[in-house]
This record gives C-alpha cells, sequence and structure tokens, in this order.
C-alpha cells in the first residue's frame, strides 16, 4: 500500500514543481500515473523512493514513513527510473546479485529467478557481458531484472516501457498483471495512453503539480460518450 499525504516539493525556492498532493494506492491495485511533460510525476516518484525529501507533507508505503524509516521502507519497492544508465561497469550477473545480496535473496532463489527472467526479456546470453555494451533498451532489461529478483510487494516503475521491444514490453505487462493478482501494488508512470486503458486499475491525472483526476476510467469517461480518451486527456489537462 502507497500513502501519499499533502506532498509538495519546490525547487530553487520557486517552481513548485508539486503542490499539496495525495493519493492513496490500496494492494492489487495498478495504478498508471499519467500526464504532460513537467507535470510533477518524476518529481513525486522520486520522493516516493526517497530520492527526494518533500518540503511537506508525508509518504509511507505498506505503513513505513519513508522520511522517518528510509531503510525499512526502501525495502518495501522495487524502484525502476527514467534513466537505465546505472552501473556500466559492471557485467550483468554481477548487477543482478550485488541487487540480490542487498536484499538478502538466498542464492538458491535467486539463481532460479535469474534464469526465469533472463529467458523472458532475452538476456540469457548477455548477462556475461558488461552493462556499458548493452543497447538502451538492454540496459531497461537488466534494471527490470534487478527489482524483480528480490519479488517486492511494491513496484514503483517511471516510464518502464521505453525503449523494450514489443515481447518484452508484453512480457512486463503480464508480470505487472500476476503481480497486481497476488495482492502488491503497482504504480507507474507512462505517457502511452493506450497502455493506461488497457492495464491499470486506476489513473492519477496530474498536471501542474496537482492532481486533476483519480479514479478508473469508466468514471473518467463519464460524460464524455464518444471522445477518445486522449480527447479526455487533453480536455482534462488544458483546464488545469
Amino acid at each position: 500500500m502507497i500513502e501519499i499525504k499533502s506532498v509538495s516539493k519546490t525547487y530553487s525556492g520557486k517552481v513548485k514543481a508539486v503542490n499539496d498532493l495525495s493519493l492513496i494506492i490500496q494492494p492489487g491495485e495498478i495504478i498508471g500515473f499519467i500526464g504532460p511533460n513537467g507535470a510533477g510525476k518524476t518529481t513525486t516518484i522520486k520522493m516516493m523512493t526517497g530520492i527526494l525529501r518533500p518540503d511537506s507533507g508525508t509518504i509511507t508505503l505498506n505503513g513505513i514513513n519513508i522520511q522517518e524509516r528510509p531503510l525499512e521502507a526502501k525495502r518495501q519497492f522495487g524502484y525502476v527510473s527514467d534513466n537505465p544508465d546505472l552501473f556500466l561497469r559492471l557485467k550483468g550477473i554481477e548487477y543482478l546479485n550485488f541487487m540480490a545480496d542487498i536484499y538478502d535473496v538466498p542464492v538458491a532463489d535467486r539463481r532460479v529467478r535469474i534464469d526465469k527472467f533472463a529467458a523472458m526479456f532475452e538476456m540469457t546470453s548477455a548477462l556475461s557481458d558488461k552493462i556499458l555494451s548493452y543497447s538502451h533498451g538492454m540496459r531497461q532489461k537488466i534494471i527490470l531484472m534487478g527489482v524483480l529478483i528480490h519479488d517486492p510487494s511494491i513496484w514503483i516503475l517511471d516510464e518502464p516501457l521505453t525503449g523494450l521491444d514489443p515481447q518484452s514490453a508484453f512480457s512486463l505487462k503480464e508480470i505487472m498483471k500476476v503481480q497486481a493478482s497476488l495482492g502488491k501494488t503497482v504504480f507507474f508512470s507512462t505517457h502511452v495512453l493506450e497502455v493506461a486503458e488497457k492495464l491499470c486499475t486506476k489513473v492519477a491525472i496530474i498536471n501542474k503539480g496537482q492532481i486533476l483526476f483519480y479514479g478508473t476510467l469508466e468514471e473518467l469517461k463519464k460524460g464524455n460518450a464518444g471522445k477518445s480518451l486522449e480527447d479526455i486527456f487533453l480536455e482534462v489537462t488544458s483546464h488545469a
């Protein structure tokens, strides 16, 4: 469960990137976080993961306040950032074992998971190569595998489908559905409205640091018969 209460963040004392934002995300939900560039999506996610500290408000993950108990809170989630260019001098297998060590994943369990996800994302032959040699899509895959290896109860993903080939994107979406069916929480930002429409339990629309809508797509479409999701999204964000 993710609970965000009245969170705000201002940059350089002037730019209010997030303004009194509140969201409650229940276990078993897949939440699409959508909004135009500069809307506050990545800032919100960085506060959720402890990378940035909010100026005000609180964020709890499975009941653990990330500002007060950061290490315990960070064990609750797996995070995929919008930049997969990390740990480039490690080999793929070294990175996965590093992530498994951080989260105390037993050796037998990590081997099974590495084999499973390497096959799923067609990365088996690349694990012995340095991440520096990977394409953008391959780097995205290895970061995803690093999240999956410790089987977190909360997923927080910032544009996770960017750079993935169609098969890998399909596999990731299927995994997200499975995680939700197991009672886990999936929260991801996306620019692709069709993905949100097909995958999400609910969507949160953000613009200028404020939540403009949070609910099901059926609720969003009420009173907008005949309009596409793109038309509705543009109409909602244009009024912010």
